[in-house]
């Protein structure tokens, strides 16, 4: 296996291939001692500040390339396939915490519904639960991305209106596996409307006396993700796993 090895913000980070696709891995100056990581879904370099901080108190961040960000089967199947790479090659624990802004979201939660064995936590940033609030926009949501999706996922408008696999219709058994959620969002998010997409997932759980953890951003947009001050999340991250 090739490995370049850099810095990312004080931090070893080595760049390696598995199965074809680009990965990445930041190892902390003082790791866990059960080598507990993080795994962020998409847009790794996108307001790192939380994995930042959870890199100062030893966890390690991984990343994996996806296809399409749309989230195509084929991705969610290759994630436990990484998970068992970093378990193997790298000592990594057996279970990440799992960190999923806007379509990253959307990563997170069809994995954890399918393969809960290897998620410990999730944290949700401004998620894409409804494809037909985003990318079709068919609500009030003000950012148009069909074209990108029907590119990549092969499926238009008219089939989408039939289509039962949103990351939304996981939430059945995304609640069974019992895996703790943060939920942080905007409450005026104009790309991936709040009321649309991650109050869905809050309503649910809420409707069968589930817990969910969830901040509300007043007056946020879909940018910036993460809080002004991260503490909650990286509480959160730390009683969880």
């Amino acid at each position: 296996m090739e490995i370049k090895t850099s810095e990312w913000y004080g931090f070893k980070r080595i760049d390696f291939k598995f199965n074809s696709r680009e990965c990445i891995l930041i190892f902390p100056s003082n790791p866990t001692q059960d080598k507990k990581w993080l795994y962020k879904t998409e847009y790794f370099d996108a307001f790192p500040q939380m994995e930042i901080e959870m890199l100062k108190k030893g966890y390690c961040v991984a990343h994996m390339q996806n296809t399409t960000r749309m989230c195509p089967e084929i991705d969610t199947d290759m994630r436990p396939l990484f998970c068992e790479f970093l378990i193997n090659e790298f000592g990594l624990n057996s279970k990440c915490a799992l960190v999923g802004m806007s379509c990253g979201g959307m990563q997170a939660v069809y994995f954890a519904a399918k393969y809960p064995q290897y998620v410990s936590c999730i944290y949700l940033d401004a998620p894409v639960m409804n494809y037909l609030s985003w990318p079709f926009a068919l609500g009030i949501g003000e950012n148009d991305s069909s074209k990108e999706f029907i590119e990549n996922m092969g499926m238009g408008l008219s089939q989408m209106l039939s289509f039962r696999n949103h990351p939304i219709d996981q939430k059945e058994k995304l609640l069974k596996t019992g895996i703790p959620i943060m939920l942080v969002s905007g409450d005026s998010d104009t790309v991936v409307p709040f009321c649309e997409n991650g109050q869905l997932l809050w309503d649910y759980y809420r409707e069968n006396d589930a817990h969910i953890e969830v901040i509300i951003k007043k007056g946020g947009d879909h940018h910036p993700h993460g809080l002004p001050d991260n503490t909650p999340i990286v509480e959160f991250i730390q009683k969880h796993y």
